[in-house]
């Protein structure tokens, strides 16, 4: 059973000035809007995607005439937050490596001055 939240794989059916109508792969029809496609401004959605492309989207409600509304930013999102750790340790090592070599400058600054550390 699909509900809000879940991600799902579509089939793009059909391109419109405000975005796609996709087909998901239990056979429910889907609408990803323009303004949910990239975090970029879309001013053409088929800049973007084409008729008969494969796309992953996070599910984020229904539209008035029940089809269900897709967002491939939030899906990009959830993604990102995944590798957000990794990243963030990434990070943290670079830092704490240029840190200690400036420290190791200061060091060599104040001796060389005859002060102590």
């Amino acid at each position: 059973m699909t509900k809000v939240g879940d991600v799902v794989k579509s089939k793009v059916t059909q391109i419109t000035k405000f975005g796609a109508i996709v087909t998901l792969e239990n056979g429910e029809a889907g609408f990803i809007h323009i303004s949910k496609i990239a975090n970029q401004y879309v001013k053409n959605v088929e800049d973007f995607l084409k008729q008969g492309q494969e796309v992953t989207a996070k599910i984020i409600g229904k539209t008035k005439d029940g089809k269900w509304e897709l967002s491939l930013k939030e899906q990009k999102e959830s993604d990102q937050k995944g590798s957000g750790k990794a990243d963030f340790e990434r990070k943290l090592a670079k830092f704490m490596k240029e840190s200690e070599r400036k420290m190791a400058e200061y060091r060599k600054r104040v001796e060389k001055k005859g002060g102590r550390f």
